[in-house]
């Protein structure tokens, strides 16, 4: 269930997530990251303050360091936002983009460097992932000898499934999916490659695309802590859970309490709070500034 107060309740409304906000201006749209945050897909009383900027600045970074792969942002500074926005300025600063209105290719592009959560499962059971089989006696967290593409279906209400490729083949046409694969493979592995030299692993992410004028480009926000499992290098040991930079701190607290998953679920402790945003903001520090 989610809460349906609007950071921008005057702007025209064109889709409400669980911690963003989607406004429609005809053929561009204005995505808002809120500082509210979910887990076990139910969101929280708690805000975290600054979260939402700190992610799209995050996003923000790696659309500029992928500027060779197009894009949909248009505009990450709020002067340049329609007039409508201007109002809204200092909600909307550092956390909002203007992006392009395109046709979104429903599938999520997820890629796999590492044996984790439901993939982890997967293996668990029959010995393969999405349709991919992988070598016997691996472990949870194990480093794959290549990253692979697991794709899942999009849902806008419930969970996304993931699916083999041949599955996602018989919605999405192959055509557009092997062109998909291939791009955000390349994606994963050079941002892989340059988050390990900054201490750290990029475990899996997921992208989106769309299609403007016939052609695919990159969409959405990404490699963000909230789209991607990042781990600290430096603790990494397979065999076991990983610590991380997302909310795994907060699911690790709900995990405590006597809660049954549902909305409204409770309040966070303000030390809560504190150390996922310090852990947020760790993950922006590192990856903006210089190699270690």
């Amino acid at each position: 269930m989610i809460p349906q107060n609007l950071l921008c309740p005057d702007l025209p409304l064109f889709r409400k997530g669980k911690v963003r906000e989607v406004y429609d201006f005809d053929d561009k749209l204005l995505m808002v990251a809120t500082d509210q945050i979910s887990a076990f897909d139910v969101v929280l009383p708690s805000l975290i303050p600054g979260k939402g900027a700190v992610l799209n600045q995050v996003s923000n970074f790696w659309f500029e360091r992928f500027s060779d792969v197009k894009n949909h942002i248009i505009a990450t500074d709020v002067e340049d936002f329609p007039p409508e926005c201007q109002k809204y300025k200092e909600i909307l600063r550092d956390r909002s983009v203007l992006v392009v209105k395109t046709e979104l290719v429903e599938m999520e592009a997820i890629i796999r460097g590492y044996l984790s959560g439901s993939g982890f499962k997967d293996y668990q059971k029959n010995g393969s992932v999405c349709g991919i089989a992988l070598p016997e006696g691996l472990v949870n967290c194990a480093k794959l000898e290549e990253p692979i593409f697991t794709p899942s279906t999009k849902a806008f209400e419930g969970h996304d499934m993931n699916v083999s490729e041949e599955e996602i083949k018989k919605t999405v046409d192959p055509k557009i999916v092997d062109e998909i694969k291939e791009k955000a493979l390349k994606l994963y592995n050079t941002a892989a490659a340059y988050a390990l030299e900054r201490g750290i692993i990029i475990a899996d992410t997921k992208f989106e695309f769309g299609i403007l004028n016939g052609e695919i480009i990159l969409i959405d926000e990404i490699l963000t802590p909230d789209s991607s499992r990042f781990w600290p290098a430096v603790e990494y040991e397979p065999g076991r859970e990983q610590n991380s930079f997302d909310k795994q701190i907060i699911r690790n607290y709900l995990s405590t309490l006597d809660w049954d998953k549902t909305y409204p679920g409770p309040e966070l402790p303000q030390e809560v709070i504190d150390k996922s945003l310090a852990k947020y903001r760790e993950v922006f520090e590192r990856l903006s500034g210089p190699a270690i």
